[in-house]
């Protein structure tokens, strides 16, 4: 008698990966994926707001902080697949509503232009004057229509002097002004440290914090996220409290770490073909925690 096989664990994409080769499976269980867990909604939810909001003078901003590897990053270029460029009805101009730029890595006004013309495909020279690259930025932004332009790693002003540092805020608050559109920053608490060096600026920032996740429901049902989505024959119930703690702990609450550990013990979880992940499983592993790693740097370096 053939035994009755229940995937119930899995929801229906990853159930249908399970017909893939391993080797085409461990491909598809490292491709990135999105999880809406509460707080990532909304802060989406914030982003949609300032996607309609009507033009004035003074629009709002937003600041979202959270440390390094805690879903930053990922929230934002989610929200910007959400809305991706398309052909103007016209077929004479491409209308991209959401751009996300990387701040440069010190407060550099040029640098900063530079990266907006690139991702513009824009010709330009980068030993252009600055006033050129700031005139052509404005037209082309104007020109694609965009609606809300995401600053990431927005902290980096801090790498730069006093005088750098407030060249580059008035870039931000001159963007903001002369195209009337939110302009949203992306960091970690130094973000919030260094727009506040400028009053102005910072109280059109409405600050929020990616918090690093604990031990609550909130954490459990991310776990049972990730188990149905990773596509593994027998359910790992990573949600149970032993392995969910020791998940905790090892990944120290960074969505960012947790993501990584459980991509990797997925793929070991199909390559030995126990099919799925228990706590000898990630032992296995030897996953350093993040504290750990860094400390073992600061001896090295």
């Amino acid at each position: 008698m053939n035994k009755v096989v229940d995937y119930s664990h899995l929801n229906e994409s990853a159930a249908k990966l399970l017909e893939l080769s391993d080797v085409e499976r461990i491909n598809r269980i490292r491709s990135s994926r999105w999880i809406g867990y509460p707080k990532a909604k909304e802060i989406l939810a914030k982003l949609e707001d300032l996607l309609v909001y009507p033009k004035m003078h003074r629009m709002p901003n937003l600041l979202i902080i959270g440390d390094t590897n805690n879903g930053k990053t990922m929230l934002v270029q989610r929200f910007n697949q959400l809305h991706p460029s398309y052909d103007a009805p016209d077929g004479d101009a491409i209308i991209a509503p959401v751009m996300v730029v990387q701040a440069p890595p010190v407060p550099d006004e040029s640098r900063f232009y530079s990266e907006i013309l690139e991702q513009l495909f824009a010709s330009f020279r980068h030993n252009d004057r600055v006033e050129k690259k700031q005139y052509q930025v404005i037209k082309l932004l104007r020109y694609i229509n965009l609606k809300v332009l995401v600053i990431d790693e927005i902290h980096s002003i801090l790498a730069g002097n006093l005088n750098k540092q407030r060249t580059f805020l008035n870039v931000v608050k001159y963007l903001g002004n002369e195209l009337q559109i939110p302009i949203v920053g992306v960091g970690t608490k130094d973000a919030f440290r260094a727009i506040q060096t400028d009053p102005q600026l910072a109280n059109r920032f409405e600050p929020v914090v990616l918090q690093r996740w604990s031990f609550d429901n909130n954490f459990l049902r991310l776990l049972v996220s990730f188990e149905r989505m990773l596509p593994l024959r027998e359910p790992s119930n990573l949600h149970e409290s032993e392995l969910a703690m020791k998940l905790l702990a090892v990944s120290e609450g960074y969505i960012g770490e947790l993501s990584r550990l459980l991509v990797q013990a997925a793929v070991r979880a199909v390559e030995t073909g126990k099919e799925k992940i228990d706590a000898k499983l990630v032992d296995s592993l030897g996953w350093v925690a993040p504290s750990e790693r860094k400390r073992h740097a600061d001896k090295v370096l």
